[in-house]
């Protein structure tokens, strides 16, 4: 008994941490950032590296600030910054987009308590605000060709243009798929955001559970809805939401049948966005309401232990 080790939970030990956690979805984000720069040219590659920089610098500095343990090692600041930088136009001004970083760090994260207490995604909210306060530039898309052409085009998303019905203007399959097409910098192309969700289910980051009820949902009200199914799944940032956004372990329900609830509700508000909305996108929208939700679906779904069915006297 003098051998006996007593100690508080957890009792499970792994060696899987959140640095290992957050370099694996950096990893996983890497095809979309080659494929921007394919596809929007150099610049794509400051304004990532400005919203990266700025995401680690404000958490650096508020929790300085306020004498709280740095965290900056954990490498969730440089996903925030990935993340937000591929909700942008690559034409996007580089205060906006320091301005976007502050926000979704220090108002969204620290705020809140830091990593893992925020109860919305940061790079989401970060986008909301800004599409609010800064709607000129947040809507001014334009396709380059490729990063070695310097002239860009003026075009309209996929989305924004079947809203529009102008038929003359929607690329095709091949263009959504390989993202030669105007829109964010990392939402156009649908293969470099496939490879990057393979690589964090066989890395067992994410489960399959929220990704597909999501795009599986949003494929269903298309169809019920008389759209083309491919272009809606290809079209806008829904592999990006579904894949890196709607699977935040912060932000989302951690029970399985949490998660399927969590993507169907997306899926749902985004369709409904899309199709009746003043706006030809939801997927930021969805998932932010959804967040919000999260509490409760967590609670609804959660196990109950088993009990021998004596109360209490």
């Amino acid at each position: 008994m003098s051998q006996l080790i007593s100690s508080v939970s957890p009792h499970f030990f792994s060696r899987r941490t959140t640095r290992t956690i957050m370099l694996d979805v950096i990893i996983a984000l890497m095809p979309a950032a080659i494929a921007s720069v394919i596809h929007f040219g150099w610049r794509s590659l400051l304004v990532i590296g400005v919203c990266v920089a700025s995401c680690v610098l404000s958490e650096f500095l508020f929790e300085k600030l306020c004498k709280r343990e740095n965290t900056i090692g954990d490498l969730s600041a440089i996903v925030t910054g990935l993340l937000l930088a591929y909700n942008l136009p690559v034409t996007i001004p580089l205060w906006q987009a320091v301005f976007g970083s502050v926000v979704a760090v220090i108002v969204v994260k620290q705020l809140f308590g830091g990593i893992g207490q925020n109860f919305a995604n940061p790079a989401v909210t970060a986008r909301i605000v800004m599409m609010t306060a800064f709607s000129g530039s947040m809507t001014h898309w334009v396709y380059g060709g490729n990063a070695w052409v310097s002239d860009t085009v003026s075009s309209a998303t996929p989305l924004a243009a079947a809203a529009k019905g102008s038929v003359d203007f929607m690329p095709s399959y091949l263009d959504l798929f390989l993202g030669r097409h105007a829109g964010c910098l990392g939402e156009t192309c649908a293969l470099a955001l496939l490879l990057g969700g393979v690589y964090l289910l066989v890395r067992r980051v994410i489960t399959w559970h929220a990704p597909v009820c999501f795009v599986g949902m949003v494929a269903l009200m298309s169809l019920l809805c008389g759209k083309d199914v491919l272009y809606q799944l290809l079209s806008g940032g829904l592999l990006l939401g579904a894949i890196f956004m709607a699977t935040d372990y912060a932000t989302t329900p951690s029970t399985k049948w949490g998660k399927v609830i969590f993507g169907c509700g997306c899926g749902l508000i985004t369709v409904l966005i899309r199709f009746w909305g003043n706006l030809p996108e939801g997927v930021s929208f969805s998932i932010l309401i959804m967040n919000i939700f999260t509490p409760y679906i967590t609670k609804l779904t959660r196990s109950k232990p088993l009990t021998g069915g004596v109360k209490p006297s």
